[in-house]
């Protein structure tokens, strides 16, 4: 019998390694094919077409889709792996974001500190490479991650995402009111930080629309944290957070550290948004702290649960699909509708409505999400049978 389920876990195993290879070959394969055509098919069509793609699938959407992606996979650490329910994640996208202003900007006229960075010599500031930042604002993002988990891990379920909401809220205001803190201007206020450096590649600095290496560059990123949620989950912490997801008493008994396994996942959650925030300071050439409200964390959320809580191949399908909806799809859908019926209905409004519609239409019929994770498929459907088969079968 042992040397049978052996063979069988043996033989999931392996369909599963199988599977994974299959998605990051046609997570490459596309991104190959969408650079190749933007770069160099794209100029060749004739003028309606090139409008058509210009509304429907622009360029720099693209590109922002990904930021969202990065972001969702970490939150996808959190929720996803570790079952932690946050609803602040939007405080490490906005660090991350101040953590390119500062150390790629003019912004600190009183300081003058350059490493490997393109920006002309002239200009003041901490001048530090993209590449560089990158890593920073993900190690200052995590830093913050452990303190903001260390007090408030303790607490489960409503009370923890309540915690978490009011640490996502806290933040952004600290950001929005941070031109004058003891006279200091840490933030520049709601003006923000702008403009950021340009991100650097061998030979060449990419202004903020070039978009040809910033998709390559944001493919990368994507392809950096979906590796590492990949390999996390098989991994010995990854399958921690798993035990404390399904049952934290359990995973407790069996000796896993409660609070520093979920510790580490809000670091590494963390560590993603400070990556996210990053590149979407260099995408839209500055930060603003306007620009980080809870609504972000609402829909990163929605990403993670519509494309499928612990799976990163649905969650980044998820992702992709609302961040298109919100950003091009919805509008571009309301100006067909407007220019062919001859109305004036604002779409764009009626965003939020069809996100909750959609969740609330996935909770109640497939609560797994659109690509589930197979354990946690198998979980909720075995809570589906008992709760059909209570009081015993006839």
């Amino acid at each position: 019998m042992s040397i049978l389920k052996r063979s069988k876990s043996a033989t999931k195993a392996g369909a599963h390694a199988t599977s994974q290879r299959k998605w990051a070959i046609g997570f490459l394969i596309a991104a190959v094919l969408i650079w190749v055509f933007y770069t160099y098919v794209m100029v060749h069509l004739p003028d309606g077409i090139q409008t058509v793609v210009q509304n429907w699938f622009p360029p720099t959407s693209l590109n922002e889709a990904l930021v969202w992606v990065i972001c969702a996979l970490g939150l996808n650490i959190v929720v996803g792996y570790a079952g932690l329910l946050d609803l602040g994640f939007v405080a490490f996208w906005a660090i991350g974001g101040y953590s390119a202003g500062w150390f790629m900007s003019a912004f600190f006229t009183q300081v003058n500190f350059r490493v490997f960075t393109t920006a002309a010599k002239a200009l003041p500031g901490i001048h530090i490479s993209f590449w560089g930042v990158i890593f920073i604002g993900g190690l200052i993002c995590a830093f913050f991650g452990i303190i903001i988990g260390a007090p408030t891990l303790r607490l489960k379920s409503d009370y923890l995402a309540l915690v978490t909401l009011g640490f996502g809220e806290i933040i952004p205001q600290v950001f929005t009111n941070g031109s004058n803190i003891g006279g200091f201007n840490l933030t520049n206020g709601t003006q923000g930080i702008s403009p950021v450096d340009n991100i650097g590649v061998p030979g060449k600095s990419l202004g903020p629309f070039d978009f040809s290496w910033k998709f390559f560059i944001f493919v990368f990123l994507t392809a950096f944290m979906v590796f590492i949620s990949l390999r996390l989950r098989t991994g010995r912490l990854g399958r921690a957070w798993l035990a404390i997801r399904e049952d934290e008493l359990a995973a407790s008994m069996m000796g896993v550290p409660l609070m520093r396994t979920k510790l580490s996942a809000y670091a590494v959650g963390a560590f993603s948004g400070g990556i996210g925030g990053v590149a979407f300071a260099t995408h839209v050439n500055g930060v603003f702290a306007d620009r980080f409200n809870f609504s972000i964390s609402i829909i990163l959320l929605a990403m993670v649960v519509l494309g499928g809580m612990g799976n990163v191949w649905g969650v980044m399908v998820g992702a992709l699909l609302i961040a298109w909806i919100n950003s091009t799809g919805l509008p571009a859908f309301g100006d067909l509708v407007n220019n062919t019926f001859h109305t004036t209905i604002n779409f764009p409004s009626y965003n939020f409505l069809l996100f909750g519609g959609v969740l609330v239409l996935m909770m109640l019929f497939k609560r797994e999400g659109l690509i589930p994770e197979s354990r946690l498929k198998a979980i909720l459907h075995e809570s589906d049978d008992t709760s059909t088969n209570v009081g015993g079968s006839h």
